[in-house]
């Protein structure tokens, strides 16, 4: 009779004595997560019971953190949000000692999913976690659960089971197959089909095949792939390894931008540890197999995202992308066939095979399979990594997931897919996000960071800032980009200054349309994106830049222009006292006044005015 499977959920919670979990990822350590660490081993120093000390990556809410769990015996796993050295003395007396949850901390509890719980598609939930109801975590499953330093808790949670069935049970052909009929794309920025891309690698006979991980993050906002890498390697490592066996690959490469520094050390350890298991390197689980795996660390170039330009990067050469044909999996790395996926991309792997196809496929849209990971940040009141099934709407995302718009601020725009993204407005909300309903709207999923915007925003200048990274981030090998985006800077520069014309913004749409179709690459043929967005959804903004010379948000400085609303003023003279170059007039007895031609726009008299009086 087959021993019957122990869930994964079960394994995790059959624990006989407190534990204690804290997020060490770097959202975690920036807001004190050492100092807390320090306080929690001091205290279990003074216990007379053991605890076990759990050390975790980020499990998402990176704006409550510090995080710390304490799970007791039999007991629901409850989460303690913005902690701070000072209060783990009363969570350590009353919760361990008293059992009684300190709910002035007490963000909320973890059920773990039994069978009445909540389901997607039939399909249940791995962990119900009260404020993450309207996520589902698959990729994401192991961030905040497990020490990642740990190879032990990834194997509990049935890693490298994948692996062992692909090497034992399943050809090359067989693997290609699997990721194909799931509908896998790639999480990279295109969307590209994983599978075609695997099977077109794999066609190409060489002594020496690569297999490639992009982990150079550069878009502004986005760290998903960061939080990966910190919480759950190994689930990044049994997924390339299972696209290098695919291809027929002999050696292995990770991108990763050296700004990463804990992604790095945790990777590094766990290849190490990983080949002490047998996992990697010769004759991997004994099946005839090998392979390496090797670290690159990048210095931080946003082109080197880009296949061609993070290849160069890795030979030592200058990171620029070449023209193509042959693409990379004809003739890559040092010439040789290579396969070139996301950190993202190659985590979903081990769910597809350990789960099968036709399970993973009922995850997301018609053309859009599986979940996606956002990093979402800006104008949004609970920042921080989500991961949803595809489908979900901008709505539920900025609303649900990220709790609305602080300050009671109306929603304006989300930027969705970093510099070469767009900009998306309230009228997309209800908006699904699949790849072809992104780029219907004017953006595209790209890697996954959304920046929400609120009505104090100007998205002339925000298209503005895009557009600035993407000139400054230009490799310069083509004119289109070098010279087109540079061009297209200075005259955004100029309407925020309030010199543009009206015939700036046909000059800037006839620009983007070259430069899209004219760059070498993918950085100058998206740059334009955000430009195009704005303008289509925000011309309006444009107008009053030029028509006008007035930023309708007070965003753009060099517009600024003071002046008092006469009907608030109660001449109380309080500007006049607070102005350091003495350009305000008047007295007890007469409404202030302001001299533009000596007014410096230092805000001193906006600042200090109780009425609002100033304009």
């Amino acid at each position: 009779m087959a021993k019957k499977k122990t869930s994964t959920a079960k394994k995790r919670t059959a624990q006989k004595r407190p534990k204690i979990m804290i997020g060490m990822g770097t959202c975690g350590l920036g807001a004190g997560a050492k100092g807390v660490l320090a306080s929690i081993e001091k205290e279990i120093k003074k216990q007379k019971q053991p605890v076990d000390l759990v050390r975790t990556g980020c499990i998402g809410m990176c704006s409550h953190e510090v995080l710390v769990d304490v799970i007791l015996p039999g007991r629901t796993r409850v989460t303690y949000s913005k902690v701070k050295p000072d209060v783990v003395q009363q969570i350590f007396e009353e919760h361990l000692g008293q059992g009684k949850v300190v709910k002035k901390y007490a963000l909320s509890q973890m059920h773990h999913n039994g069978k009445g719980g909540r389901q997607y598609k039939g399909l249940p939930f791995f962990d119900d976690l009260d404020v993450n109801k309207s996520q589902f975590k698959l990729v994401t499953k192991n961030c905040g659960i497990i020490d990642p330093d740990r190879i032990d808790e990834y194997i509990e949670g049935d890693g490298y089971t994948a692996l062992k069935k692909v090497l034992t049970s399943m050809s090359p052909k067989d693997v290609i197959n699997e990721v194909s009929k799931a509908g896998l794309r790639g999480r990279g920025g295109g969307g590209f089909e994983t599978g075609w891309k695997w099977d077109s690698c794999a066609k190409y006979d060489a002594d020496e095949k690569y297999i490639l991980c992009n982990a150079d993050e550069g878009d502004p906002g986005a760290f998903m792939d960061r939080s990966l890498l910190e919480g759950d390697p190994h689930a990044v490592l049994e997924g390339m390894i299972i696209a290098g066996y695919a291809i027929g690959a002999t050696s292995g490469y990770i991108y990763v931008r050296a700004e990463y520094p804990l992604a790095v050390r945790r990777l590094k350890h766990s290849i190490e540890q990983a080949e002490k298991h047998g996992f990697l390197g010769k004759n991997i689980l004994k099946s005839g197999y090998s392979l390496k795996i090797h670290i690159k660390e990048g210095a931080g170039a946003f082109v080197c995202g880009e296949s061609t330009a993070l290849q160069y990067s890795i030979e030592g050469k200058r990171g620029m992308p070449r023209t193509r044909p042959p693409q990379s999996v004809e003739a890559g790395l040092w010439d040789k066939p290579s396969c070139l996926n996301n950190v993202e991309t190659f985590a979903n792997v081990p769910l597809i095979i350990n789960n099968g196809a036709a399970w993973y496929s009922k995850i997301g849209t018609a053309k859009s399979k599986g979940t996606k990971i956002f990093s979402l940040t800006g104008k949004v009141k609970k920042a921080g990594l989500i991961e949803v099934p595809m489908g979900t709407t901008i709505r539920q995302v900025v609303f649900d997931m990220g709790g609305g718009i602080p300050k009671k601020k109306k929603f304006k725009a989300v930027q969705i897919g970093g510099p070469s993204g767009g900009c998306l407005t309230e009228a997309h909300l209800d908006s699904p996000i699949d790849y072809e309903s992104l780029l219907e709207a004017g953006a595209m999923m790209g890697s996954g960071s959304l920046v929400v915007v609120d009505e104090t925003t100007c998205m002339v200048d925000m298209a503005r800032f895009f557009l600035d990274f993407c000139a400054k981030e230009s490799c310069g090998k083509c004119p289109p980009c070098r010279v087109g985006t540079t061009l297209m800077l200075d005259i955004l520069i100029r309407i925020t200054q309030g010199e543009g014309k009206e015939e700036d913004i046909d000059i800037l749409e006839k620009m983007s349309d070259e430069i899209n179709t004219m760059s070498l690459c993918g950085l100058g043929q998206s740059a334009p994106n955000p430009v195009l967005s704005t303008i289509r959804y925000f011309r309006d903004e444009y107008l009053a830049h030029i028509r006008d010379k007035e930023c309708p948000t007070a965003s753009c400085v060099a517009l600024h222009k003071y002046t008092v609303i006469p009907d608030k003023c109660t001449k109380c003279t309080l500007c006049i006292k607070n102005c350091p170059v003495d350009a305000i007039s008047g007295s007890k007895d007469e409404v202030a006044f302001i001299d533009k031609e000596k007014c410096i726009e230092c805000n001193l008299c906006y600042d200090k005015c109780n009425f609002m009086a100033i304009k």
